[in-house]
């Protein structure tokens, strides 16, 4: 059974999800794969210790605190691979931002491998079910697009923003995984700046 409990952050209503004593999700309205890593789809609305710790931790961290996700038992459900790339994204330092191709060559080491894609770490990231607390909103392209969230553009550049990330070379693609599906992003020549944003 999946205990679940909504929170009002100020980027939207949230879903909060926890199996015994362990958090296993938190998704944004609307977010991209809502519910995908569950193994069941029967969800009960109810207050546990760990959603109210969740709860709490989302409080402090935006009222501009920098509370450790490690405060929390996390158990994102995925793969292997899957599981390692949230590792690594718990990692990201607030108020900073990595690429993929960065968290692809972690991987490619870590595994004894001579190389990995960028689009296999992209998928990873995109289906980590425990947003804003596995920061996946602080990882962008290697050229600054802010390509592959889940909860939506806006909401990224809203965390980021957040944060204190220096958006000046960051783009929103006009074209891509993040908008319009199309497999690949526009050239920074073609770009809209994200601090222009909200």
């Amino acid at each position: 059974m999946y205990c679940t409990s909504d929170y009002l952050s100020p980027v939207g209503h949230v879903t909060l999800a926890s199996e015994g004593e362990n958090l296993v999700g938190l998704w944004l309205e609307g977010q991209k794969y809502f519910g995908g890593t569950l193994p069941e789809k029967a969800f009960h609305p109810m207050e546990t210790p760990v959603l109210h710790a969740a709860k709490d931790w989302l409080d402090r961290y935006f009222s501009g605190e920098n509370p450790d996700p490690k405060e929390l038992p996390l158990h994102p459900m995925g793969s292997a691979f899957r599981q390692a790339v949230w590792h690594i994204l718990l990692e990201i330092p607030y108020g900073a931002v990595t690429t993929y191709g960065a968290i692809a060559q972690r991987m490619a080491e870590k595994l004894g491998k001579p190389g990995m894609s960028a689009q296999a770490v992209g998928g990873a990231v995109g289906h980590n079910p425990i947003s804003i607390i596995i920061p996946c909103h602080r990882v962008v392209g290697a050229d600054g697009s802010l390509t592959g969230y889940a909860g939506g553009i806006e909401t990224k550049i809203a965390l980021l923003r957040h944060e204190g990330v220096d958006l000046t070379d960051l783009y929103i693609p006009k074209r891509g995984t993040a908008l319009a599906k199309s497999g690949g992003c526009e050239h920074p020549a073609g770009k809209e700046p994200a601090y222009g944003m909200g």
